[in-house]
């Protein structure tokens, strides 16, 4: 039987695995509800940030999808760089939450925009060009409300036009914005004050950033939409990719 809803697919876990993050631990809780509510099997293995570096686009290759978790400052900054690199260029559905949010814009502007020289202000405080930097309010400890535009990936994937989200970001984008929109990205949720909290990118199979942090929603008994959206597209790209073997 060739059913994708019964296929189990190989999940890189992309971060510097720890027990004092709260997102870490929650992982395997949310697997467990994923093949238990959802029939949607993950293999998930951890890639720590320097392994990423050392592996360089082998280390995600192969791979059905990549979440890149919170925990920065990354020990290797360049090895979280390269798996995004990797699963953008590749077609291999992405997430990235929080501090992969993050990356996976400075990964953009860097490589599709041509703005070497930017960086996260958190990784590179003397740089001349911040694309990310420390949030005006910090967002640790807050819920808000995200507006999700219509018709784009993060609303398919919530069911919704407005959530709301539990942040631990002091960090978010402010610069250069315009940038890389002009070169593909699209901006898809918004706080009530029009700061981007989600970006997506079309055309790809399945590539989604949050600055919020799904995977903390609930108890991890119900795992948020996102996660599921995530788990579904890595379902779906396994089977594909059996069947282009078969």
């Amino acid at each position: 039987m060739t059913n994708s809803a019964a296929r189990t697919a190989r999940l890189a876990l992309v971060g510097d695995r720890s027990p004092n993050v709260a997102s870490h631990t929650r992982v395997p809780l949310l697997l467990d509800a994923l093949a238990e509510r959802d029939r949607l099997h993950l293999d998930a293995y951890w890639i720590p940030s320097q392994d990423a570096e050392a592996e360089a686009e082998d280390a995600v290759r192969g791979f059905d999808a990549v979440w890149v978790l919170p925990g920065s400052p990354y020990r290797s900054e360049a090895g979280v760089l390269a798996a995004v690199r990797t699963a953008r260029e590749e077609g291999i559905p992405f997430l990235g939450t929080c501090g992969g949010f993050q990356h996976a814009l400075l990964e953009y502007a860097r490589h599709v925009c041509g703005l070497t020289r930017v960086a996260h202000a958190e990784n590179d405080p003397g740089a001349d060009d911040f694309l990310i930097e420390p949030l005006a309010c910090s967002l640790v400890g807050h819920e808000a409300v995200v507006r999700i535009e219509p018709g784009s990936l993060a609303q398919a994937a919530i069911g919704s036009e407005r959530t709301v989200e539990r942040y631990f970001c002091a960090y978010g984008p402010s610069r250069h914005l315009d940038t890389l929109r002009a070169h593909g990205l699209r901006f898809t949720g918004h706080d009530e004050d029009g700061h981007v909290r989600i970006a997506e990118l079309p055309g790809h199979p399945f590539f989604l950033a949050t600055l919020f942090q799904p995977e903390l929603s609930g108890d991890g008994s119900r795992p948020h939409p996102v996660v599921r959206a995530l788990a579904r597209a890595a379902v779906e790209h396994a089977a594909r990719e059996a069947g282009m073997r078969a």
